[in-house]
């Protein structure tokens, strides 16, 4: 069955595929080829698919998603099940009317390409990867695709009006969601490629997003226990010691991390022997306490790395297309000051291989199975991604991929060694990054009430962005001052709110009396006792709470394997129908059957709830019932983050 539609305007030739059942995936461009490279997809799968030709053009039927492309090539895509127009091109009107594909030469066969489609009333837009602008609905924004620490690109985009976009272009460009169009842009790309999914309902998109761009992993039962970490400790000695602290107070700890600075250059990708004397016996102890033992690892390599000049020889280095290959300035233990740093190209299949294997022989022989992938936008500096060329194309092309290509190395090279279960943590991620086992998180935020504010958003889209595994550091990364009451109660508040993150992990640098270089290197303590009385015994009781529900916790990560449904997601996710819950940004879905509702604001006490329609509710705490569809006060102390459950749901919230 031909699955397969070519057509020609004048030099432009465009590609119509049914990908899967009611998925297509559109490829266009003026080159003299349509390349065929998949980037986020997984291999095309058998669909049913027709061919008709109309009086105002062919249209193609693949299940429920209709394209026509009419007499002036323009696309436009509707779902034939509801009779509904779901997303069609947009012509600019005029005497000089243009289309609404464009290309504009930028150098050899690449151009800068956009594509603009009409809005609609009422469009609202999520997904779209992991932002700071503390906005839900995206609808109005200009979203940059461009790797940032904190900014993840993920060209995902869920519309409300029954239709998603994935962008399947890895370069460098923006997407504008304005009043007036849509509008697509590639800084450079050889073609158009984007995918158009019609679905019935949430569960429905995010499905067909997981068949497409590959499922998550099921999540180890250990990695939904607490993740402890700061920046940074400094010795084997001071890992064990807190690792023996939690198991003397009976805190269940799940992950104990080793943050950076622990080799003796960037890229050595081992222990510095002076404080890690023997890590393989540290890794064991720490697994007889109940702890997995993760390491940081940078995709960065110092001139004086051991492995600088092998890979430097056999090209496996990132180049410049202007200037040094040199792409960032940073500090490393050897105390010489600010140094240049080299970035490997993981667009290469023989630079993922030598990459794994000096980290298999410093890391996984030591029994360290757990990485840490920091740094992985690239941290170029400037952000100029353009500038760097890959292997597989200049970095207008496929910049955004980069920390794909990276947790593919650690992904296979850990696959290779037998190990079932891959738990990556990294600071970026790209479309279909989920298949790798990738923990994302929301990157070196600041230590302040609105940071936290912003990541219940930033965590929302996230999730609508097909990232099932999703955790920020819980206080801030940057900054708070253990010794003071304001950031006592934040990280509590925090705390709280990451008890029901998909992902529990406490991480920070906090204040300290040492000088600015050294709080870089080793801020003051941030375990759940360092903030004091009052504090621990509330982040102690949280953590026995998220033990409590790891069951519940367990179902949604099997949903989100199979199904690709995010644990943590928008109210509207699970009541499409009421349009109320649409403009609630502060509260979230964990699993279809517990309402969260952090305190994100200082020195609160209640706070109000939206209760969805189409459920009744029961306040978690008291018991107290509620029909849905209106919004309550609740009362709020600090020991206490407002749930609720579906009435007739039980969950061991309380003791």
């Amino acid at each position: 069955m031909q699955q397969k539609y070519i057509y020609r305007n004048a030099a432009e030739t465009i590609q119509i595929e049914a990908w899967v059942p009611d998925v297509v995936r559109i490829r266009a461009s003026v080159n003299s080829f349509i390349a065929d490279t998949d980037w986020a997809l997984l291999a095309q799968q058998q669909a049913d698919v027709t061919q008709t030709h109309q009086a105002h053009g062919d249209v193609i039927q693949c299940g429920m998603l209709e394209v026509c492309i009419d007499a002036g090539k323009r696309l436009a895509f509707s779902n034939n099940s509801k009779g509904t127009r779901l997303l069609e091109e947009y012509q600019f009107p005029g005497v000089d009317a243009s289309s609404a594909r464009r290309y504009r030469p930028v150098g050899g066969n690449l151009y800068e390409s956009s594509i603009c489609f009409k809005a609609q009333p009422d469009e609202r837009c999520y997904g779209l990867g992991q932002h700071q602008h503390g906005l839900l609905d995206q609808k109005g924004c200009v979203i940059e695709l461009r790797q940032r620490c904190m900014e993840v690109t993920i060209p995902f985009l869920v519309s409300n009006k029954g239709y998603a976009l994935l962008w399947n272009n890895p370069g460098t460009g923006r997407v504008e969601l304005a009043a007036n169009h849509t509008r697509w842009i590639a800084d450079g790309t050889r073609q158009f490629d984007f995918v158009v999914i019609a679905y019935t309902d949430y569960f429905d998109c995010m499905r067909k997003y997981a068949d497409i761009t590959g499922h998550t992993p099921l999540l180890p039962e250990w990695a939904a226990g607490l993740w402890q970490s700061k920046l940074r400790y400094s010795t084997q000695q001071e890992m064990l010691e807190v690792a023996h602290e939690y198991h003397r107070r009976g805190l269940p700890l799940s992950v104990l991390v080793c943050d950076y600075f622990h080799w003796p250059h960037m890229g050595d990708f081992r222990f510095d022997e002076q404080q890690w004397p023997d890590p393989q016996a540290m890794a064991r102890e720490l697994e007889s306490l109940g702890a997995k033992t993760m390491v940081s690892t940078w995709p960065a390599f110092n001139r004086n790395s051991i492995h600088f000049d092998e890979l430097r020889s056999n090209g496996y280095l990132l180049q410049a297309d202007n200037g040094s290959n040199a792409f960032m300035e940073f500090i490393d233990p050897d105390n010489e000051g600010m140094q240049h740093f080299y970035y490997y190209d993981p667009s290469q299949p023989e630079a993922r291989a030598f990459v794994w294997d000096k980290v298999r022989q410093g890391y996984y022989t030591n029994g360290i199975k757990l990485f840490w992938l920091d740094g992985c936008e690239p941290a170029i500096d400037p952000y100029q991604q353009e500038n760097a060329r890959y292997a597989v194309g200049s970095g207008k092309e496929v910049a955004c991929m980069y920390p794909m290509f990276n947790a593919q190395t650690f992904h296979d090279g850990l696959k290779a060694e037998g190990e079932g279960d891959v738990v990556l943590l990294s600071r970026s991620a790209w479309a279909g990054i989920q298949r790798y086992g990738v923990v994302l998180w929301s990157g070196d935020i600041l230590s302040n009430w609105e940071a936290l504010q912003i990541q219940v958003r930033a965590g929302l889209n996230t999730a609508m962005s097909g990232i099932p595994w999703w955790t920020t550091d819980i206080g801030g990364f940057a900054g708070g001052d253990i010794d003071d009451p304001d950031f006592q109660e934040l990280i509590v508040r925090w705390f709280e709110y990451g008890c029901f993150c998909p992902i529990f992990r406490l991480h920070g640098c906090r204040k300290s009396d040492a000088s600015s270089t050294e709080v870089y290197k080793s801020g003051a303590a941030n375990e759940v006792w360092s903030f004091g009385t009052q504090a621990y015994e509330i982040l102690a009781s949280c953590i026995h709470l998220r033990e409590r529900i790891k069951p519940y916790i367990m179902q949604q990560m099997q949903r989100a394997h199979e199904l690709g449904t995010p644990p943590m997601r928008p109210l509207f996710f699970d009541f499409p129908g009421d349009e109320k819950s649409y403009v609630v940004d502060d509260a979230f879905m964990f699993g279809p059957d517990l309402l969260v509702a952090p305190v994100v604001q200082p020195q609160t006490q209640e706070r109000n709830v939206y209760l969805p329609e189409g459920a009744d509710w029961k306040n978690a705490w008291t018991d107290e019932t509620f029909e849905g569809g209106a919004s309550i006060p609740v009362e709020a102390p600090l020991e206490q983050i407002p749930l609720f459950l579906r009435a007739n749901t039980i969950l061991p919230i309380t003791p």
